[in-house]
């Protein structure tokens, strides 16, 4: 059985920000680039507040995400209170889903992915000045889903 999930994202650098995932039987590190996708951070939030809200209609969400030239998936698969996390490689830009490959799957509760979610998104947000987040990532943090997200998160 799975622990916990720990998320990390680390503070960005020269438009390329190391990830990580892991839950104590799977593990998973990369590094994801600000462009051509540089709606992620922000569609991540939007995806998890929408998560965590309790009248969440959507059973599956997909977040893209990539590496140059490799591209992921990230695939939200809600159940009720049960969440799954499956991510997605692919080689190419192309996207072709016989080439992908299931890099890391996570199974647990919504609120322990949102809360896991929440806090390397506090760490970002806490360090974002001394780590120049803005000149680093190319692109202003997403405070807006940032503070969106802790809303619907604390209401719970």
């Amino acid at each position: 059985m799975s622990e916990k999930l720990e998320v990390s994202f680390n503070s960005p650098q020269c438009g390329w920000m190391s990830i990580g995932f892991n839950d104590g039987d799977a593990e998973f590190h990369t590094t994801t680039a600000h462009a051509p996708h540089e709606l992620a951070l922000p569609e991540l939030l939007r995806i998890l507040t929408e998560l965590a809200g309790t009248n969440s209609d959507e059973k599956e969400y997909l977040l893209k995400w990539n590496r140059d030239p490799e591209e992921f998936d990230f695939r939200f698969i809600r159940n009720g209170e049960d969440l799954t996390l499956d991510i997605y490689q692919f080689p190419t830009d192309e996207r072709d889903s016989a080439e992908r490959e299931l890099v890391f799957s996570h199974q647990g509760k919504v609120r322990e992915i949102c809360d896991a979610f929440a806090a390397t998104f506090d760490q970002l947000s806490a360090d974002r000045v001394t780590d120049e987040f803005e000149f680093n990532w190319r692109q202003s943090f997403p405070d807006k889903e940032y503070q969106q997200f802790k809303a619907q998160i604390e209401r719970k």
